[in-house]
C-alpha cells in the first residue's frame, strides 16, 4: 500500500494536516500539492474547524518541491489559469486565500518551497533548532509560491533580500528576531505549542477575529481610504454578528478586568 502524502487529524475545533513524506524530507511532489489543497479546503468549508495547523512528519517542516521528480518530468503544477491560479500553487494551497488562520508548526528545515509554505500561514510557531532559508537558491529553482511577495512584508526588504540573493539557512532565533518565526518551541515540542496557540484563538470570539484577519490581509493591495473603508465595513459586520454587544455584557459582568484571560 502507497504511504499517504498527508495526514490529518482534528481535535476539536483544530485541524492538523502533516506532510508525510520523511523519506524526501517533506518534500512535496504533485500528488503531494493536491492532497494539501483538498484538506485546507475542506477545513475552510467545515464549520466546526476553527484553527488548522501545517507541520511535517519526521523531524523536519518541508524542503521544497520534490526535485527528484521534477528532474524525472513529473513536476508540480504550473497552471496559470484564472480559475486555477487562485486556487493551487506548485506547492499546494500557497495561492489559498481561507477565511480561517493557519498556523505552522516547525521542525528542521522550512527551505525553499518549505519556506513559502511556511510565509503562506497566519503564524509559525518554530523549534529552536530549526532553519528557513531560499535553498533552491543552488539549484535555479524559482521562489513561485509567493516567497517574494510574502518575504518582504512579513520581515522588509532587506532581510528578505539577503535571504533570497544569498540562500543562506537562519537560524529559528535570528528568524524570531525578525518576526519570521512568531513563537520559538523547544526542539521537537513546535506542534505541541502550535496546538496550544491554535487552542486559545480558537476560544476567542470568531467573527471579530476573522474579520480583523481578512481586513488585515487584504489591506497590502488598496489605498489607505479604501483599506480604511474596508475595515470599517468587516468591523460593523462583526458589531450586527451580536459578538460585541455579547463580549460588552461580559466585560460588564466582571469578565477580563485587568487584562485576565478569559
Amino acid at each position: 500500500m502507497d504511504t499517504l502524502p498527508i495526514l490529518t487529524e482534528i481535535d476539536g475545533p483544530i485541524f492538523t494536516v502533516t506532510i508525510n513524506r520523511p523519506e524526501r524530507r517533506n518534500a512535496v511532489d504533485r500528488a503531494c500539492a493536491d492532497a494539501l489543497v483538498r484538506a485546507f479546503c475542506a477545513f475552510d468549508q467545515d464549520k466546526d474547524l476553527l484553527v488548522a495547523i501545517l507541520a511535517g512528519n519526521g523531524g523536519e517542516f518541508c524542503a521544497g518541491a520534490d526535485l527528484k521528480a521534477i528532474s524525472e518530468g513529473k513536476g508540480n503544477r504550473l497552471d496559470d489559469a484564472a480559475e486555477d491560479f487562485a486556487r493551487c500553487g506548485p506547492m499546494g494551497p500557497t495561492r489559498m486565500a481561507l477565511s480561517k488562520p493557519v498556523i505552522a508548526a516547525i521542525e528542521g528545515h522550512a527551505v525553499a518551497g518549505g519556506l513559502e509554505l511556511a510565509l503562506w500561514c497566519d503564524m509559525r510557531v518554530a523549534a529552536r533548532n530549526a532553519t528557513f532559508g531560499v535553498y533552491c537558491r543552488r539549484f535555479g529553482v524559482p521562489l513561485i509560491d509567493g516567497g517574494t511577495v510574502r518575504l518582504p512584508r512579513l520581515i522588509g526588504a532587506s532581510r528578505a533580500m539577503d535571504m533570497i540573493l544569498t540562500g543562506r539557512g537562519v537560524g529559528a532565533e535570528e528568524a524570531f528576531s525578525w518576526g519570521l518565526a512568531n513563537r520559538l518551541a523547544d526542539p521537537g515540542k513546535a506542534l505541541h505549542d502550535a496546538k496550544a496557540l491554535a487552542r486559545d484563538i480558537a476560544k476567542f470570539p470568531q467573527a471579530c477575529m476573522r474579520n480583523d484577519r481578512a481586513s488585515a490581509l487584504s489591506q497590502w493591495s488598496l489605498t489607505e481610504r479604501a483599506a480604511l473603508e474596508a475595515e470599517f465595513r468587516l468591523g460593523k459586520e462583526t458589531l450586527q454578528s451580536g459578538e460585541t454587544l455579547a463580549g460588552a455584557t461580559r466585560f460588564s459582568k466582571g469578565d477580563g478586568r485587568g487584562g485576565k484571560a478569559l
